[in-house]
């Protein structure tokens, strides 16, 4: 089961990868209409969410900078921002360099019982399988964000 959860994880953050290093820098931080954030913001949020779910963070892993809660946490939105942002690029590297963190924990790990449920996963590798897909769901939106900022552009 972990190898899966592993080879899932590659591919997801692969494919999410490739879309941040494919992104423009005139695109990166605008906000199409209808959207609530923007290309630049769903990177950093991808990162700080999967550093909470793999890692504990901020109180169990330092990988990142403490304000990444603030820019990128669940309800922070770009419009909020204040001091320095990491770019795209800084954060698609920490993307690479976390990948390779979460291959690895130990296999073990993924059939321990977590203290609280969170959204009815209960063990550490039904919370992967959650990190998975919710790297793809962004994954989605940031194709979609990116169609409709290039049909504006062309317009």
């Amino acid at each position: 089961m972990s190898e899966l959860l592993f080879k899932s994880y590659e591919v997801a953050r692969g494919q999410f990868i490739k879309m941040a290093e494919s992104l423009e820098e005139n695109m990166v931080d605008a906000q199409p209409e209808g959207f609530n954030n923007t290309l630049h913001w769903h990177v950093g949020h991808v990162l700080t969410v999967a550093e909470q779910f793999m890692f504990g963070f901020p109180k169990k892993s330092t990988h990142l900078p403490a304000n990444y809660l603030e820019l990128f946490g669940n309800g922070t939105k770009p419009a909020d921002w204040e001091g320095e942002v990491p770019s795209v690029q800084v954060l698609a590297a920490q993307l690479k360099e976390q990948l390779g963190r979460i291959k690895e924990i130990p296999v073990e790990s993924f059939s321990a019982k977590l203290k609280t449920p969170f959204l009815g996963q209960e063990t550490f590798g039904e919370l992967t399988s959650f990190a998975i897909f919710h790297e793809s769901l962004h994954l989605g939106q940031m194709q979609a964000m990116k169609r409709m900022i290039k049909a504006v552009e062309v317009k």
